[in-house]
C-alpha cells in the first residue's frame, strides 16, 4: 500500500503539473504565469504530506522532482523542462516542495488529528514553500521586493483557502481511512 500511494501522488502531481495556462498570460508574462501555475498548486503538495504522512509524502515528491529533472513531461509545459525548470524562477518552489509535504506530515503525524492541526500544518507548509520560492526569485530579480511582488502577494488570499480546502481533505480522508481500518 505504501508504495502505490506514493507513486499514485507523484502521478496525480504530474497530472496537475500539467494544466493548462492561459495562453496570452503566458505570451505577455511568462515568468508571472509560471509562478502563477507553481503557486495555484502549492497546497496540493500539503495535502500530500497531511494524507500519506512525512515519509511517504516526502518521497512521492521527491519521485515527482526526479521524474521531471530526467525529462518526463511531468512540469508545467510552458516551462523548459528538467533540469532547466528546477534550475528556472520558479526552481525554489519546485525543490521545496518535498520538504512541504514532510513538514505537513511531520506536524499531522504528532497528535490527534483535527482540522485544526491539519490547517496549521498546512500553514506552516506553505511558508517553507513561499520562503525558499522567493529565495530563489531573488537571485533572478535581483530585488526581494520583486521577488515578493512576483511570488508571494498575488497569491495569498487564495492560499489561505486552498489550505483550509486541503485541510478539510486530509481530515475527511484520515477518518475515513480509520473508519475502514
Amino acid at each position: 500500500m505504501r508504495i502505490p500511494a506514493a507513486s499514485g501522488f507523484a502521478a496525480i502531481s504530474r497530472w496537475e503539473e500539467r494544466a493548462s495556462i492561459q495562453p496570452q498570460l503566458l505570451r505577455e508574462r511568462p515568468v508571472q504565469a509560471l509562478l502563477l501555475k507553481i503557486n495555484s498548486d502549492a497546497p496540493q503538495r500539503a495535502l500530500v504530506g497531511l494524507t500519506l504522512g512525512s515519509r511517504r509524502g516526502f518521497a512521492a515528491l521527491a519521485l515527482y522532482l526526479v521524474e521531471g529533472a530526467v525529462g518526463m513531461p511531468v512540469f508545467n509545459p510552458a516551462g523548459l523542462g528538467g533540469v532547466a525548470q528546477l534550475l528556472g524562477p520558479t526552481g525554489g518552489y519546485l525543490l521545496a516542495y518535498p520538504l512541504v509535504a514532510a513538514l505537513a506530515g511531520w506536524i499531522m503525524e504528532r497528535g490527534k488529528k483535527t482540522f485544526t492541526r491539519a490547517a496549521v500544518a498546512g500553514l506552516l507548509a506553505e511558508v517553507v514553500l513561499f520562503a525558499s520560492g522567493i529565495s530563489w526569485l531573488v537571485t533572478f530579480t535581483h530585488s526581494f521586493a520583486q521577488a515578493v511582488r512576483f511570488g508571494l502577494y498575488w497569491f495569498v488570499f487564495a492560499e489561505v483557502i486552498k489550505i483550509m480546502a486541503a485541510a478539510a481533505i486530509a481530515t475527511g480522508w484520515q477518518r475515513a481511512h480509520k473508519a475502514h481500518s
